[in-house]
Formats: C-alpha cells, structure tokens, sequence
C-alpha cells in the first residue's frame, strides 16, 4: 500500500492526537503533558526513545533493516500565551495558552509518520531521527536539543533533515511551499536604554530629557534600514516597545524601547549588531546623554540547501502530483528555530497549508492569532510528506 494511503488509514488517530495535544497546550521548555502524549504515541514501535535533561523533548531512533545513511525528522511541540477564541470543538482547557502556531499539527504528524516508517522498518535503507522538540517559540529549543546531542542521536550524523510548518493563512490546505537559500528571516533583539537627568517639563533646559533622543533613535533605525543595507539583501527593524515617563509634566531619567530585528544573510545580520549599537550611542552623545543599546542574536536565517529544497519540491510532485507545491519568489519575515540544525545539516523546511474550507486563506487570521484554524484535513499530507521523504531520502543513499 502507497504511503499515502496508510497515512489516510491512521488519520483518525493522528487527529487524535493532535485534540488531545491542543486541549492541554503547554509553552515553553518544560511540556511534561505533551511529552507523555508523545511516548504513549510511540509506545510499542520499534524506536530507541530518549527524552531531554534540560527540557522535555522526546527523540526516537528507527533503525532500517539495511544498512545506510541517517535522516532527520523534526517536529515542534509547545504553544503560545494566547487566550484561545476559535470555535473549536477541541479548544484549549488551559487559560491563556493555546496551539496558535500549528505546532500540535506537527506533533501528531511526526508521530504518524513514526508509525507508518516503522512498519517498513525491515525494508528501510537507513535511520531515521525523530526530533520531537519543545521551545520553538523563543526559547531555542532546536539548539538545546542539539547541545544534547539529538544529531548524534543515531550514531553518524544526518545526511539531511527535514521540517515542517502548518500555515494558517495564505497558502491553500494541501498546498506545499518550500524554496532554496533563505526560506525563513534571522530574528534578533534589540534593547535600548537611553539615560538622561529628569526634571519638570516647563524647565526643559535645567535637565536632560532623553524622550527625544529616544524618539529620533526609533527614527535612524529606519534611516539606517535604507541607507546601510542592499535593498536586494533587506533587513527589517520594528520597534515594538517603548516606555518613558510617568505624567505630562515630569521629564523622566530615562527612556527605554525595543525593537526586532530581521535579516536574510550572515553579512545583514553580522553589520546589524555592528551598526545598531553604533548609532544609538551616537545619537545619545549628540544629545549629552549616554545610551545603553544591546544587539541580542536569537534565530539566525533558516536557510534552505538548493539540493534538499530540490529534492523536496520532487517529492512533492511525486507523492501528490502536480499541483500541490509551489517555490515562493521571497523567503518568509517570520523566523524559526530549525535554522540551528540546517546550519549543521543539509536539509529543508517546508510549510503545508492549513486554511479550513470556506476560508479565503489570503484573509484567514495568521499563524498566532487567538481565532487561528488549522484543518485537520492537512494531518494525512503532512504525514505523507515526513514519511516520503525520509524512505525517498534514505533510498538515494
């Protein structure tokens, strides 16, 4: 029986799975209840099971029946604080949080394609990983996992590895979406502190107000955007925070703001913590104050390897036909933490649509939005997808 058939055979328990992940939805490192799902899931495979010290991950090994390489299949597992206000018969039970980004979708399917690869076990050229991970929305979880070891999991190193991303909004359910080079932005920090001398409002000069060094900060980092950086090669500065002062007239001692910052190269994002820094304390000295700027790196770019990227466009054609993938022109402004292990292995991340029927997925709520949906209609495509490209990959040797 094709892959794609089996997958569609288990669906309804890989749907399971996924209301029983939702309901209970856990953020961050430490997922204890989402970890137990996942063993009870795996529970009786053929996989060599470890789980986490420093976070509740959950890493399975399948050894093929024939010799040959190792592949990697990761799949994120925690939610967001979000209050969730979907119309959902399996809507979250726990106030304030909620599977807002999908990642219950890839649990499930990650632990479906563990089931349909492990009664092939006899026949598989290779191992396959499955790297069920906790803390993708922040927290880095991606990298603690490999501190940990979860790519010497198997012994050699994987070939290639593989992720995958539901999508709200914007692409079709079913329909694929990958691309070579960047797929997703690098996502950093950026904390400022400017410190002056307060006073009263109506006496300006006898203090040193840093709300309007901070205001013209806010306004360089945009200057900076279009003036320091290759329109070709874009980065992205938002300032999402800022905080200063109490009341109308009282000049604070300080004004503090945050931004993000996006990049889609090493280079953009190596002058971004160079040059942010730079210029806030130049403009603080401008003014007599001094300013306290932190660049803080957290996800670098998700880059796509031209051949794995390639090769999954292939798989996707081969498995659903023509038709259901598509390679996008940009790479996408959001990030993700998958970008810590294609920087060791060749791989690629694809995203698969999730937008439920009747939904125009150009206007569907985002990925994050409290009335996000993801139809239960892409469990059995996604599935597929892990399983075929890891047998596809391990069989190319």
């Amino acid at each position: 029986m094709a892959v794609r058939d089996e997958a569609n055979e288990i669906v309804g328990e890989v749907a399971e799975l996924r209301h029983a992940i939702h309901r209970e939805p856990e953020i961050g490192l430490d997922l204890p209840k989402t970890q137990h799902k996942v063993l009870n899931a795996l529970d009786g495979l053929p996989l060599e099971i470890g789980t986490g010290q420093g976070l509740s991950s959950v890493t399975a090994v399948l050894r093929g029946g024939r010799p040959g390489p190792v592949v990697l299949l990761r799949g994120d597992m925690d939610a967001l604080p979000v209050t969730e206000e979907a119309d959902v018969p399996y809507a979250s039970q726990i106030p304030g949080v909620m599977h807002a980004c999908g990642h219950d979708l890839h649990t499930a399917m990650l632990a479906g394609a563990a089931r349909l690869l492990s009664a092939r076990q006899a026949e598989l050229p290779g191992t396959v990983i499955f790297m069920f991970q906790p803390g993708e929305e922040g927290r880095a979880g991606a990298r603690l996992m490999i501190e940990e070891g979860v790519l010497d999991a198997a012994g050699p190193r994987p070939v290639a590895a593989y992720g995958l991303h539901v999508t709200s909004n914007r692409l079709p359910c079913g329909i694929f979406s990958t691309r070579p080079g960047p797929m997703l932005a690098a996502a950093d920090q950026i904390f400022v502190t400017v410190r002056g001398r307060g006073g009263h409002a109506s006496m300006p000069h006898r203090a040193a107000d840093p709300i309007p060094a901070a205001c013209e900060m806010v306004q360089a980092l945009q200057t900076l955007v279009t003036r320091k950086f290759d329109v070709f090669d874009p980065v992205v500065i938002t300032v999402g925070s800022f905080h200063a002062g109490t009341t109308d007239n009282v000049i604070p001692d300080e004004a503090q703001f945050a931004a993000t910052a996006r990049s889609y190269s090493a280079a953009s994002r190596a002058r971004l913590a160079q040059e942010v820094p730079l210029l806030m304390d130049g403009i603080a000295r401008a003014h007599g104050l001094h300013a306290d700027a932190r660049y803080v790196e957290e996800y670098p770019v998700t880059v796509n390897d031209a051949a794995e990227a390639a090769f999954a466009t292939q798989v996707i054609t081969d498995a659903f036909g023509p038709g259901r993938g598509e390679v996008p022109d940009f790479p996408i402004t959001g990030a993700e933490d998958f970008s810590f292990v294609l920087e060791q292995v060749p791989g690629a991340f694809v995203f698969l649509g999730a937008c439920p029927p009747g939904r125009d997925a150009e206007a569907a709520p985002t990925n994050h939005s409290a009335i996000a949906e993801f139809d239960d209609a892409a469990l059995a495509d996604g599935t597929t997808l892990y399983a075929e490209l890891a047998l596809r990959r391990l069989a190319r040797g």
